[in-house]
């Protein structure tokens, strides 16, 4: 800009060859160069002071500004959930779904407070307590099959009378094929010593799929480490992994407080599959107990047996409690969830689903008083039982539902609780499904070592 005005200077004393100045023209540039910034400015003023106001007129009235198109998008390509949803139709519909269940906004689940039991020595069983109904409940031992398997081979025919609580004989696992084992081998050592336990705590891993994860040696009271049976099936592969990591069985077969029990010749070729024999069937694991506590692999149990039967059992004058789901409570989003995940084959699940709506499932109301549970889809990583004949039953019936569709028990759960109480309107279920946050608060939750793969 400085040669500039030295150029416009020196053109200022210039002379016309007439001899006069051109004073005139000069002051006619300069004002003309003053009037063009001010109009410039004005004008700049001018432009932003009707561009804030659009800015400020869309905020107020609501309109919504477009970015990188994401309003344009039709609403299933924005959604994933609606993408699964249109595989097949199981009766959903989208405008009644406020939140997919698979939605990347989850909330941060925590534990409430549980008021148990002060102190293990002045919890006493009630004396009335197992004043349940009362029906004589055997086991199919063998079937002359082809093929056999671990859960038998139940028509359906069987599998409807099995849902009524009366004196018979049903399918519920270590069913013996001709000249061949059921599956699920104990050795005689470890079958003696669960046969002499009184109350049960027990858990699996198979598959080296998860971590030893103690219990909290201090949280347990000396009644229960002399009383309570705390048995972790595992297989040979998942026996050497913890070997490893320095979890080393002592003579007796114990880490800790878990008496390690080795399975061999497994059931199932799923891992998760094979994981609810002990889950459900432990009335016939162990023959003798009274009471028993399912834990997940997961979880480590960080609270006294005793008092966890004292409150969730004999408080509430149940004999089977398990928590509801701490996201979903209707079987429908349970499908979904599942094949979004890929938990398991997607036509397995469709089978299942199908087959349960068409015996009477219905969908989960929130709104009605008189629902027969407070949701349709539980949490199964914490169980807590008394060995009733109604409770045996339930397990039983859980386990061949199991068997004959998908692991996924958690879509099983509604269909078998509410058929077996149609079925059975004078013989109740006495179930507990209690809060979530209330299994956080008796056991410390973390991740698995490996989410196994569903089966093709």
């Amino acid at each position: 800009m400085l040669p500039e005005r030295r150029s416009t200077v020196a053109s200022s004393s210039y002379q016309n060859p007439s001899g006069q100045n051109d004073s005139n023209s000069l002051l006619f540039l300069r004002r003309g160069k003053k009037f063009g910034r001010i109009v410039k400015l004005k004008l700049s003023h001018f432009v932003f002071f009707f561009l804030s106001l659009f800015f400020f007129s869309c905020i107020f009235s609501g309109h919504k500004l477009l970015f990188h198109g994401s309003e344009l998008l039709p609403h299933f390509e924005q959604n994933p959930y609606m993408n699964n949803h249109m595989e097949i139709d199981i009766g959903l519909n989208k405008s009644n779904i406020e939140k997919p269940p698979g939605s990347k906004k989850r909330n941060k689940h925590l534990p409430c407070e549980v008021a148990l039991g002060e102190s293990v020595d002045r919890i006493l069983e009630p004396q009335d307590y197992l004043n349940f109904t009362r029906f004589s409940l055997g086991f199919v031992e063998t079937q002359t099959h082809n093929k056999p398997r671990f859960g038998g081979h139940q028509t359906l025919n069987e599998r409807e009378r099995s849902y009524s609580a009366i004196n018979q004989t049903i399918h519920c696992g270590f069913v013996k094929g001709f000249h061949q084992g059921t599956g699920f081998d104990l050795s005689e050592t470890d079958r003696a010593y669960m046969k002499n336990c009184v109350i049960s705590v027990s858990s699996c891993i198979f598959g080296s799929s998860d971590f030893l994860r103690r219990p909290a040696s201090k949280k347990i009271s000396e009644f229960s480490k002399r009383n309570v049976c705390f048995v972790m099936f595992v297989d040979e592969q998942t026996l050497v992994k913890l070997a490893s990591e320095g979890h080393v069985p002592d003579k007796q077969g114990f880490v800790g407080l878990w008496k390690t029990v080795v399975v061999s010749n497994l059931p199932y070729t799923d891992m998760r599959k094979t994981g609810k024999v002990p889950k459900f069937l432990s009335h016939r694991l162990f023959p003798s107990s009274r009471y028993s506590i399912w834990i997940d692999s997961k979880m480590r149990l960080t609270t006294d047996p005793i008092q966890i039967i004292d409150f969730f059992l004999w408080r509430t004058k149940s004999e089977f409690a398990i928590s509801n789901h701490y996201d979903r409570h209707c079987v429908w989003d349970e499908v979904l969830q599942n094949k979004r995940l890929n938990k398991y084959n997607h036509s397995a699940i469709d089978e299942q689903f199908m087959f349960y709506r068409s015996d009477g499932l219905k969908k989960f109301n929130p709104s009605d008083p008189n629902s027969p549970l407070p949701s349709y889809v539980p949490e199964g990583s914490f169980i807590v039982r008394a060995h009733t004949p109604m409770s045996n039953l339930f397990t039983c019936l859980w386990f061949n539902e199991v068997d004959r569709f998908t692991s996924r028990d958690q879509l099983s759960f509604a269909y078998t609780y509410l058929k077996l109480q149609r079925m059975n309107p004078d013989r109740p279920l006495r179930l507990n499904m209690f809060k979530d946050c209330e299994r956080r608060a008796l056991t410390k939750l973390f991740h698995h070592r490996v989410d196994s793969s569903p089966p093709a």
